[in-house]
């Protein structure tokens, strides 16, 4: 049986790339695997695929009797709703470990990298599977995608070196020309509110509350007009409305380095403290990041 390599829901750049850079991996280890997406590409992953001319994953709703390997997340919320009847074989995640199990041992790489794709270059020279110049050129941009630039504080010094290899293999030149043409393709606000928020969204159980957390990358938040910020801020309200304790969009400035955020929940004062915030001025200098900068202080406070 052919296995799935499937990403998260609301699929962003790493989680699409990192599904097609372990497909190449595993089948290059003799291992039959297909490519796999909960969602289809958003505008900045359209961009990647076609400047690098590779095909999207086969989108998939349902893993029941299949076996899986996850890339990019780890956690029971992300994955499809019959994931329970599916068999894990494997992991390949650069998140915290999250609430799913195996019944079997499972090979699992999961380190405290920026991208999902730096772990897989990785795995696939410690295996000697080489990689096409297409596929390195779209792992460069998931890359560049999930360390803002390498500014994210996220980024490592594995991500810098494994992105300057693949660059070379792809015959990248500039890659900062690169990260900025793809960033732009990022910023594309012509969708609905909804589509904008859900753009890269994910949920997460909080101290036993479902809290839903979604970021906007945007080369400058002037790009989003007042009328714009108020239809968000009511879609968002909606969106907590279907079954969450809060739902939170960051919308992070590229090139300012810091995000503001909108709020809907239950339980606001603590979303603020957590994140050093005030309702009136929701600008955080210097985050740039929902799994470092976010999840953890939301974590923290929503446990305590």
């Amino acid at each position: 049986m052919t296995a799935l390599v499937l990403g998260h829901k609301n699929p962003d750049t790493d989680s699409i790339i990192a599904a097609l850079a372990a497909e190449n991996l595993f089948r290059g280890r003799g291992i039959d695997v297909a490519a796999a997406a909960q969602g289809e590409p958003a505008p900045e992953t359209k961009f990647v695929l076609d400047r690098f001319k590779l095909n999207a994953p086969q989108i998939v709703s349902s893993v029941a009797g299949h076996d899986v390997y996850l890339v990019d997340y780890s956690d029971l919320a992300q994955a499809p709703d019959d994931f329970k009847d599916a068999k894990l074989l494997g992991i390949l995640d650069h998140h915290k470990l999250g609430d799913v199990t195996s019944d079997a041992p499972l090979e699992c790489w999961i380190q405290p990298v920026g991208c999902s794709n730096t772990i897989i270059k990785v795995v696939s020279d410690f295996y000697g599977v080489k990689i096409p110049a297409a596929l390195a050129g779209a792992m460069l941009c998931a890359i560049l995608s999930d360390t803002v630039l390498f500014k994210s504080p996220t980024c490592t010094k594995t991500d810098v070196k494994v992105a300057n290899e693949l660059a070379e293999i792809a015959g990248i030149q500039d890659i900062n020309a690169l990260g900025m043409e793809m960033f732009k393709a990022k910023s594309n606000l012509d969708a609905s509110p909804r589509d904008l928020i859900f753009r890269d969204f994910k949920d997460f159980d909080m101290g036993g509350k479902k809290v839903g957390i979604g970021q906007l990358e945007l080369i400058s938040l002037d790009m989003i007009s007042s009328d714009l910020m108020g239809k968000l801020q009511s879609e968002l309200d909606a969106v907590k409305a279907e079954g969450r304790n809060s739902a939170i969009l960051v919308l992070t400035d590229i090139m300012k380095e810091g995000s503001k955020m909108l709020v809907s929940s239950d339980n606001e004062d603590i979303i603020y403290q957590a994140l050093g915030a005030k309702k009136d001025n929701t600008w955080m200098s210097g985050v740039m990041s929902r799994k470092k900068q976010v999840v953890p202080p939301l974590q923290a406070a929503f446990k305590a």
